[in-house]
């Protein structure tokens, strides 16, 4: 049963019964890509069991070569299994004594090496597994810095954070996931600085998943962390890039590598965190304090701009004299609120648009959209010119959010003020943006709280989300994390 620890099967000593248990257990002879190589080694039988296009092939036939090679007068200095061991040209080599051990490693791209006679398999990992080669995150660009990213194979992005932090204290725990997927899953974490607390929190979290595979790989993991629900705010951080990822690290969070995902989650996580960037940190400290107020002024317009200026069209007296300008210049027979909710949806199709139109065709779709379909529409009368604008800076705002997650979400935000603000005027708007900061008040990701250091306030960090400080200034780190060791440099530099 899926649910259920399955009965460990012992390895038999007679190859013959093994191989039958292979073809009982995971159709082998049936399904082309798992394979059984046969020797015979000083007049004992030794069987290979692998999956073609997991394998390293150029490996294999080396280990197969130097076998295969194995002359008499070896048997008089030990024994075959020994002997089999001592041939094999790898560093990663490991005996397991269950069917069932053998049967995952074997599906996950190992190769098992059975001899006759012996209750045990020889695990070698020659893993090849198809994927691309590091490269820039295309969500997570920078204009100065590393091209390298995080890609699908666990095994590099593991070893593109260990080239960053070559401390002996960093740690992979590594667990498989899934009944049928057996997918792997790393957590790794700096012994001496991240929170003994949360890495057992997690680990237990992550070995309670019960579920048949994990084909969404570091979505679903995230499901079964948090326990997101139907709150539309993410309560952990994905990113592409290793150096954001080793920075992290080197801060006391706690990072899970997912197999077959290029993203990593950076756990635990609050808003402000969904709102930084690498190119902050690639500019001198002014540049990066101005690159990240320019963001902020971006999100507040993406929440807050439509809901005002829809406020002031309704009630032109809240206006000063100097911006009687503002609002809606020509008559139309669409009332603001349906064009301004059209426009706004009208943005989200252009938006899933370009993720499912290829390429080469992007550029056409876009200047199709700005020139043919905006202007046609204020000239046939559909959109006033006011609201294409208010829109539009919406929209940019919307797209300079580093967080893809958080972007959408205060769409939904957004929306939901245009709604209130329509049926209840100047209440509609302070009572919404009141439920909506009790809202981010009261989540917690991992039992963190999502607004600090704004809610509970923290001077001394709050200052550190308004102004880029230099590194040799930023000494401490975060204790939203509770790490072990607060500081980030060594005592005599402090």
């Amino acid at each position: 049963m899926p649910n259920k620890e399955r009965e460990k099967t012992p390895i038999p000593a007679d190859l013959g019964e093994l191989e039958q248990l292979m073809i009982d257990t995971t159709g082998l002879n049936k399904s082309f890509d798992l394979g059984v190589r046969k020797l015979k080694i000083l007049h004992k039988g030794v069987h290979m069991y692998y999956i073609n296009g997991l394998t390293d092939t150029q490996f294999i036939m080396r280990i197969v070569e130097d076998l295969v090679e194995v002359n008499d007068h070896e048997r008089l200095s030990s024994k075959l299994p020994e002997i089999v061991q001592n041939r094999i040209p790898h560093q990663s080599v490991a005996p397991v004594k269950t069917v069932e051990e053998m049967v995952d490693e074997v599906l996950s791209g190992l190769i098992a090496f059975v001899v006759e006679g012996e209750q045990e398999a020889l695990i070698v990992d020659v893993r090849s597994y198809p994927g691309r080669q590091p490269q820039e995150p295309d969500t997570e660009k920078v204009v100065r810095g590393s091209r390298d990213g995080y890609v699908e194979n666990i095994i590099v992005n593991t070893a593109l954070t260990r080239r960053r932090i070559r401390d002996p204290r960093l740690r992979f725990e590594i667990f498989r996931v899934g009944e049928r997927s057996k997918t792997d899953i790393s957590i790794a974490y700096i012994e001496d600085v991240a929170n003994p607390s949360l890495v057992k929190v997690i680990k237990s979290e992550l070995k309670s998943i019960k579920i048949d595979g994990l084909t969404m790989a570091d979505k679903t993991v995230e499901e079964f962390l948090v326990k997101q629900g139907y709150n539309p705010f993410p309560l952990v951080r994905y990113t592409e890039r290793a150096d954001i990822g080793a920075t992290h690290l080197l801060e006391g969070h706690v990072l899970i590598f997912v197999d077959t995902s290029p993203s990593v989650i950076i756990t635990p996580t609050t808003y402000f965190h969904h709102l930084q960037h690498a190119e902050e940190y690639r500019q001198s400290p002014a540049v990066g304090t101005f690159v990240r107020w320019a963001r902020f002024v971006g999100l507040l317009a993406s929440l807050f701009l439509l809901p005002l200026w829809y406020l002031f069209v309704l009630d032109p007296s809240l206006l000063p004299p100097q911006l009687e300008f503002i609002g809606p210049n020509e008559e139309t027979n669409i009332p603001v609120i349906v064009q301004l909710l059209m426009a706004d949806l009208g943005i989200e199709f252009l938006r899933l648009a370009a993720i499912h139109t290829p390429t080469p065709l992007s550029t056409a779709m876009g200047l199709i959209a700005a020139v043919l379909i905006g202007q046609i529409a204020i000239d046939v009368g559909l959109f006033v010119p006011e609201v294409i604008l208010y829109v539009s800076v919406a929209a940019i705002g919307t797209f300079s959010t580093p967080s893809y997650e958080l972007s959408v979400a205060n769409k939904l935000l957004r929306l939901a003020l245009l709604i209130v603000v329509a049926i209840f005027g100047i209440p509609g708007l302070v009572v919404g943006t009141t439920v909506f900061l009790l809202l981010l008040v009261r989540i917690r990701s991992l039992n963190t709280p999502y607004l600090w250091p704004f809610i509970p306030f923290s001077p001394r960090a709050f200052m550190q989300i308004i102004i880029r400080r230099s590194m040799p200034g930023s000494k401490i780190r975060p204790s939203i994390v509770q790490p072990r060791n607060k500081y980030k440099q060594p005592a005599k530099s402090r």
